[in-house]
């Protein structure tokens, strides 16, 4: 991995524990909003996943965007009833209200998780509203395999919450995924 890419990535300005906290706030109260402007739709959260106090860069929104490009591909005929781009330096946010079943959204979501090369950076979130309560959707009640950990492929929750790997490592493994695509595009 050349120290480039990982510059490349990581040059964003850093976060604080305080203003990730307030954004998830902010995230969720957005979400509401939305799912309670319209209740009969299913809503899109994307964001992406990079460990550390960077959350954004020039880079870093490049890749977000391909991501959002080849959702709005997957989604090709479906028309959104809400979609929203969000710059924070807190992280990228991508929503969209759509009028598909959760289990639908998330199947297609699960896809791009899967085999997009960057799909391993960005959560891919459906939730809906049902009664007063929002709820969320997960791979495994569709019957696929939790997310993988970026380094030693074990569940990455659970690597998560044991904190197994240190935010630098994390870091060195997103930066090789970005550089190995970069040279199959690039030759």
């Amino acid at each position: 991995m050349s120290s480039k890419t990982f510059d490349d990535l990581f040059n964003g300005p850093d976060i604080s524990l305080e203003e990730m906290l307030e954004s998830r706030e902010e995230r969720a109260a957005m979400q509401q909003d939305l799912l309670h402007a319209d209740n009969q739709s299913s809503l899109l959260c994307a964001t992406m996943n990079i460990p550390g106090p960077v959350k954004t860069s020039v880079k870093l929104e490049e890749i977000f965007k391909t991501i959002t490009e080849a959702i709005e591909q997957e989604l090709t005929g479906i028309s959104p009833n809400a979609n929203l781009y969000w710059e924070k330096n807190t992280g990228l946010e991508y929503y969209l209200l759509l009028p598909l079943a959760p289990q639908e959204l998330k199947s297609k979501m699960v896809q791009i998780e899967e085999e997009h090369p960057y799909g391993r950076l960005v959560d891919l979130d459906v939730l809906w509203q049902e009664g007063d309560k929002i709820k969320s959707i997960s791979r495994q009640e569709l019957g696929f395999a939790p997310r993988r950990c970026f380094i030693c492929d074990k569940d990455a929750k659970e690597c998560g919450r044991s904190r197994a790997h240190s935010i630098l490592e994390m870091q060195q493994a997103i930066a090789e995924i970005v550089e190995k695509e970069e040279e199959l595009k690039h030759g």
